[in-house]
Formats: C-alpha cells, sequence, structure tokens
C-alpha cells in the first residue's frame, strides 16, 4: 500500500547540495522531506569523493615529505604500510561524519527517506525503498540534488578484468606495481599523487594538449616539472587498443606523432568525467528542459523552467564542486522561503589536492582572450623562491599570479601553485567578490612569515608598475 505524504519542500539527492537545502530549509521554518537512494547522506563528496581522498592525500603527503626531509639532514626508514588499518580509519572517519548529518536531519526534524525517486508528473513524485515499500509524495517545491556519476569506457578486449573509476580507486584494497590513469584531471593527478606515493609506477595519459588549458602556461611546466620523479604525464595521448594479458592489462597508448607503444599495466583507473546522474528520476514526465550538454537548465535563483521545480550541484553543470553545490542549495532553499537570491557568484575558487597543490579563482588566463580584454588585465607574478616560509618549509617552487584590471586595480583573479594552495586562494576570493583593488591588499599586514605573504608582495608588484 502507498503512503502519502504532502510537503512544503521536496529535496531528492543527500549530498552536499541535498543537505545543506534541506538544512537551510528547516532553519527557515518549511516542512521538509530528503530522499536518498544510498543508505547515508553525504553523497559521493563524503563517502567516495572528497573526504576519503583527502584522507590519502594527506597520508601521501607524509611519505613524500619523510622522503624529501633527506635534503634538511633527517632521513627515515621506508614505511611500513597497514592497507587494513588505512581503510578501517578511512571508514571510521566516514562513518562518524555520517553520524553528525544523522544527527543534524534529527535535530532539525527533517523526514529522510531511504529510496529511489521517481517524477510522476510536475506535483508528485513516486518513491521506492529498499524494501519495496511506495510513498506517493505531494509537494509544493522540490529540488533536484542528485549528482553525477564517472563517465565510463568500454573496450571489446575486456572480458573479466575491470577497469577502476574514481569510486574504486579509493577503497584502496592493493597498491597495483604498474599503474595507468586515463584523464590529467583533478581527480587524475591526486590519484596520481596517491598512488605514486604509497610505491606504484604511476603513468597519466590525456587528449588534451596543455594540462591547465584554462591556465597560464607556466603553471603547468611548474606542476610538471615539480612531480617528473613522483609520476609520468603523456599528453596529445591515446589509447590505441586495450586487452587483458593474463593477470595484467596490456595497453597500445598512441602519440601525436601516431608512435604507439605497448605497456603492461596491473590496475587503470579511468578519471576521464562525469555526467549528471538523474536517470532514474524520469524528469520527462515534469517536462524540465535540459541544455545541450544534458544538463538540467535552471535560471540564476536556480528554477528550472517549472518555477516551483528546482536544480542545484552537479546535474546543472560544471564546476562540479562540492562547495558550489552547499552556496546552491542555501540559494534555492532562500528562494523557496520568499527571499530575493540568486546565485551570481564573482569566483568560484578550485583546488586541486595534489603535491604541490594548484587552485585558481575568477579569471584566470588573458592567453585566449581578444586585444582588448589583454591590453586591460596585468598579470602580477611573485616567485616563491624569494618567500621565507617558502625557503624554511622546502617550497620554494610555488608562485602566486594575480589579476588585476588595469583601469581601477581590481583584483579579477588569481592561481597559486604550492604547498596549501587550496587555504591561500580563498584570500584571493574573497578580494574578488569584495571588489577589492591592489591597493587594498597591498595594505593589508599579512602575517610574516608565511606563505600568504605572496598574495600581498603580488599586489605591491601591480602598485609599483602602474
Amino acid at each position: 500500500m502507498k503512503k502519502k505524504i504532502n510537503t512544503t519542500v521536496l529535496i531528492i539527492g543527500g549530498g552536499p547540495a541535498g543537505y545543506s537545502a534541506a538544512f537551510r530549509s528547516s532553519d527557515l521554518g518549511l516542512d521538509v522531506v530528503i530522499i536518498e537512494k544510498h543508505k547515508n547522506l553525504g553523497g559521493v563528496c563524503l563517502n567516495a569523493g572528497c573526504i576519503p581522498s583527502k584522507y590519502l592525500l594527506h597520508l601521501s603527503k607524509i611519505i613524500s615529505d619523510s622522503k624529501k626531509i633527506f635534503n634538511f639532514g633527517i632521513s627515515f626508514n621506508s614505511p611500513n604500510i597497514d592497507l587494513k588499518k588505512i581503510s578501517s580509519f578511512k571508514e571510521k572517519m566516514i562513518n562518524n561524519l555520517n553520524n553528525g548529518l544523522v544527527h543534524l536531519t534529527k535535530n532539525k526534524k527533517i523526514k529522510h527517506i531511504q529510496g529511489v525517486a521517481t517524477f510522476l508528473n510536475k506535483n508528485n513524485v513516486e518513491v521506492t525503498t529498499k524494501s519495496g515499500g511506495i510513498y506517493n509524495i505531494f509537494f509544493d517545491n522540490v529540488i533536484i540534488a542528485t549528482g553525477s556519476e564517472p563517465v565510463e569506457i568500454q573496450y571489446s578486449g575486456l572480458k573479466t578484468k575491470k577497469l577502476w573509476n574514481s569510486t574504486d580507486a579509493l577503497v584502496f584494497r592493493k597498491i597495483p606495481e604498474k599503474l595507468l590513469i586515463m584523464g590529467a584531471g583533478a581527480i587524475g593527478l591526486e590519484m596520481a599523487t596517491v598512488y605514486s606515493a604509497f610505491g606504484s609506477e604511476v603513468d597519466i595519459i590525456d587528449t588534451k594538449k596543455e594540462l591547465f588549458p584554462t591556465l597560464d602556461n607556466c603553471f603547468s611546466k611548474i606542476f610538471i616539472k615539480s612531480t617528473e620523479k613522483d609520476f609520468r604525464i603523456n599528453l596529445n595521448t591515446t589509447i590505441d587498443s586495450l586487452k587483458e594479458h593474463h593477470e595484467k592489462f596490456s595497453v597500445c597508448i598512441k602519440d601525436n606523432n601516431n608512435n604507439i607503444q605497448l605497456h603492461l599495466y596491473d590496475a587503470i583507473i579511468t578519471s576521464i568525467g562525469r555526467k549528471p546522474n538523474f536517470s532514474s528520476l524520469n524528469i520527462n514526465n515534469a517536462e524540465i528542459q535540459l541544455n545541450e550538454q544534458g544538463f538540467i537548465c535552471v535560471n540564476s535563483q536556480l528554477q528550472t523552467n517549472i518555477p516551483h521545480i528546482y536544480a542545484i550541484g552537479d546535474v546543472v553543470g560544471p564546476p562540479m564542486l562540492a562547495h558550489k553545490s552547499i552556496h546552491e542549495g542555501k540559494i534555492a532553499a532562500e528562494v523557496i522561503f520568499g527571499l530575493k537570491r540568486y546565485f551570481n557568484p564573482s569566483a568560484i575558487p578550485n583546488v586541486i589536492y595534489s603535491n604541490p597543490e594548484i587552485a585558481w579563482t575568477g579569471i584566470t588566463t588573458v592567453n585566449h582572450q581578444d586585444n582588448d580584454i589583454k591590453n586591460e588585465v596585468y598579470v602580477s607574478n611573485y616567485s616563491w623562491n624569494s618567500l621565507g616560509k617558502a625557503l624554511a618549509t622546502g617550497s620554494e617552487n610555488g608562485l602566486t599570479q594575480l589579476l588585476f584590471q588595469k583601469s581601477t586595480g581590481r583584483i579579477i583573479g588569481g592561481i597559486i601553485i604550492g604547498n596549501n594552495a587550496g587555504e591561500l586562494i580563498n584570500e584571493v576570493t574573497l578580494a574578488i567578490e569584495m571588489g577589492c583593488t591592489a591597493e587594498d591588499l597591498s595594505l593589508t599586514i599579512h602575517a610574516h612569515p608565511t606563505l600568504s605573504e605572496s598574495v600581498g608582495f603580488a599586489s605591491d608588484m601591480f602598485e609599483f608598475f602602474n
């Protein structure tokens, strides 16, 4: 028998976008129901993405630093790696965070249903639970926050062996002797950082010609130089053939000159992108429109073409970032409540948590812009090789680049590569949002010695030369 529920706000998807929308809706006094097909809230980010990957990246940095510190006069023996203990701690950490979400959900009186949701029409969703129970939910407003899933690749030469996606890679049950990573994006570079530190010989291949095509090419050069002893990055390269060879993968790799080389790998990680995850929703029943890339179309208030149906997070397209999704969740809840809110950020920070980290925000390159824009932008670089904290901590290969509008002196973008770049980029993002000028940043007293001084020094350079 179907159970009927009426609610003010129905949220489909319990990841960062969904639970942030649920919590904000509840705080505003709205009646909320959240649907999540998996047992736990948190989505890919908490359970199989952002959080477990940062734990493994933390461990990998400790291993890498223990080797590099030899140059400072200290040496360690090779680490003893206990994969069971590493995985056990990872699961415990995830469970603690899951329990925190459960606690918040109960305290905020949000009804949480585990099940798969399907639109029946614009005002009605049917939810089927794991046990076969069915809920018929009528809503005043619905927020779609079902996230994304990895793009999978099929090869006819594979019969029994399976390629890993990012979720498989983070299970971390074994360290392959030789590892191939397909895709040199954030996931690919982070997984290369982890597995190379734990002892794998890692090759990365990607069809693109530049490692960071939207950034100044000096950052690609710094990154490749900094990681050349850890893993190999092969750009403008494709797989010509892939098949099983005993217990390994036999891979023919073709470069841009059509030269083909045969390699054997113990494991392959695919990280060639993600796609929206709403195939089970039957959104056609609600007449929801998609864009040419297959993502849900929304306006600046995160409404679809059906005004009481909202979409947030990865389902509305790139950048596919948890922090962007969380912000969208809050905006959608406040719009439903009746507040005049819009999702129109001046800058969204992006971070690749590799070693070194690289982070960027706002406008990040003038290389591909027209001459009018190039002439209006001043690019200020400050190398870390003259930064006290960087020299004292072995981080002298870093670089801070800030982009300013010449006529006003306002900061419009920034890129940072080096230790803790992901922490440093937030000052730049705040400065862009507040409309700060180079003078504002230059007059801000930064603690000494810190890596964040590089932001002040890069601003000083604009002041000096302009």
